[in-house]
């Protein structure tokens, strides 16, 4: 749907600045957004029956990336 949406081989002003063809990615991930929050019931997260949490990389190329989780509450 990403792709669909937002095709890699239009041209995108990102690409004529910085020059890495990655244009197409930066839109991506701002539509999915940088953050997630999910309940945590008696040690257990919240999802429902078909949910899932599923890390998406958009990039053109492999990078090294940090995920950050922080747990808050009572």
């Amino acid at each position: 749907m990403l792709s669909r949406v937002v095709p890699k081989d239009i041209k995108y002003k990102h690409d004529d600045t910085w020059h890495d063809g990655n244009g197409h990615s930066h839109v991506q991930a701002s539509l999915i957004g940088p953050s997630l929050i999910v309940p945590i019931i008696d040690g257990n997260l919240t999802l429902g029956t078909w949910q899932q949490i599923v890390l998406l990389e958009m990039d053109t190329r492999p990078r090294n990336r940090n995920v950050i989780l922080q747990i808050m509450g009572e």
